[in-house]
């Protein structure tokens, strides 16, 4: 039957020929959209996480607009070197024109004479161009050595993004582990607890079995409602490195058995390969920058090389005295300019020796950082490898113990029911069971976080 049948008039008949009213319709969507908002929030596995941290997070984002802006400084590196054109215009009016007496000249009379116009406007059409420079050269090649860098340090962003969501999502699916073995535990303690009640209805069991029974049960349940709370802590510290509002709701998709099916061992015998490592190669990158550093300070006395074209084509206008016929005429007098400049550095106080200097300094500092940076990742890879292996052997032996605890408890269970065994019994069995079962767990996360060790020491991606 359609789903909308229900809604019909009493009595008649659906088919295709009904017509179903526009507001009905939109009824049904309101009620289905409610229906999906009041449900539980996004399930995200922690690829989902990583994901979404990798197109939210704020420091991701600055990184890819230090990239932006890192793709416009070389062009506006290289912008220097290109024909640079300018257009002006200027206009002058003398309010008392410079002149020299006529009889300096060896004209009679005292009458000055001005050989400079009243009025003058002057049109201008440069072109300037940089033919050589070294600093250029220099320049604009650092600024493709800082992009490389920019881009590394979107590499190294994503790295901490990645390993911080990570660490925040396994604490989250621990705490939501445990709250499953728990919900199990308090199941079957409810359904011990109403058969220990029939049993005491009976006569053939204490009132003692069944308080010890409900004191299991409360502990249980207090213990839950802590880890409901603790749970809503870590998971609002995932959405945080996330980069996701904590007001919005999410469930974690993955459980640890998913996760340590999903990822493989690493190669405890891999061989550590330093440019696996974003922050080393970011590192290898800011070399790069101080060594060209050095390098333009140590050939300062390098030329520079430019040339110009210059065209004016001026009126001017206000010659010779004001009672003269042509006084008011203006006259087209264009120029035309064209040079070459060399500039030559010879001495500028020893400042280039001492940028210079410096800069080797920044050079040599780089190589101790990096020297101590191989010798952290190489102790931080040994320390992951045996991580790992007392990882895994801890594993083996708490699911021993579990398979343990649990045929314990079967046993204990059978002999209660059978009326030979005595509810304090059961009830240390079960508190066993759900240490055993907590243990496991426990080692199965430290496993996980041993595995996440090795990848993030090795630099793996995944």
């Amino acid at each position: 039957m359609h789903p909308l049948n229900s809604l019909l008039l009493p009595g008649r008949r659906a088919d295709m020929s009904f017509p179903v009213s526009k507001s009905l319709l939109l009824i049904v969507m309101i009620a289905c959209f409610a229906g999906r908002a009041g449900g539980q929030g996004e399930a995200m596995s922690l690829s989902d996480c990583i994901g979404y941290a990798y197109d939210h997070h704020p420091d991701i984002q600055v990184a890819q607009l230090q990239i932006r802006d890192a793709e416009w400084q070389i062009k506006e590196s290289k912008a220097i070197g290109l024909p640079q054109f300018s257009a002006g215009i200027g206009y002058q009016y003398f309010l008392q024109r410079p002149g020299i007496p006529a009889s300096a000249l060896g004209f009679p009379g005292d009458e000055k004479l001005a050989f400079s116009p009243f009025h003058s406007l002057t049109p201008s059409l440069s072109y300037n161009q940089l033919f050589f420079s070294n600093s250029y050269r220099l320049a604009l090649k650092g600024s493709m050595y800082y992009r490389d860098y920019v881009y590394q340090q979107l590499a190294v962003t994503k790295s901490m993004v990645r390993n911080n969501v990570t660490d925040a999502y396994l604490p989250a699916l621990l705490i939501s582990e445990n709250m499953g073995i728990i919900s199990k535990n308090i199941g079957n303690l409810e359904k011990l607890l109403g058969d220990t009640k029939a049993i005491n209805e009976a006569g053939f069991a204490e009132q003692l079995d069944v308080d010890r029974i409900e004191l299991s049960l409360a502990t249980l349940r207090t213990e839950r409602d802590n880890l409901e709370r603790q749970r809503e802590v870590v998971v609002n510290a995932l959405k945080l490195v996330m980069g996701m509002p904590v007001t919005e709701s999410i469930d974690l998709s993955d459980d640890l058995t998913q996760l340590l099916g999903a990822y493989a061992d690493a190669d405890l015998g891999a061989e550590v390969n330093f440019m696996n490592r974003p922050e080393y190669v970011q590192l290898l990158r800011g070399r790069d920058l101080s060594a060209l550093d050095v390098e333009l300070n140590s050939k300062t006395w390098m030329p520079s090389i430019n040339g110009f074209i210059e065209y004016q084509p001026g009126w001017q206008g206000g010659f010779g005295n004001k009672s003269d016929a042509n006084f008011k005429k203006w006259y087209f007098i264009p120029s035309a300019i064209a040079g070459i400049s060399v500039t030559v550095p010879i001495w500028d106080g020893g400042s280039s020796k001492a940028r210079r200097e410096r800069a080797i300094i920044g050079v040599q500092t780089i190589d101790i950082q990096k020297k101590t940076l191989e010798n952290a990742i190489t102790l931080e890879v040994e320390n992951a490898r045996k991580l790992l292996l007392n990882a895994r052997e801890r594993v083996q032996s708490q699911q021993k113990n579990l398979d343990l605890a649990q045929r314990i408890y079967d046993t204990t269970q059978k002999k209660y029911k059978a009326g030979i065994g005595s509810s304090f019994e059961i009830t240390q069995a079960e508190q066993q069971l759900y240490n055993a079962q907590q243990l496991l767990i426990q080692a199965q996360y430290d496993l996980l976080t041993a595995r996440e060790a090795l990848r993030k020491a090795l630099g793996g991606n995944q």
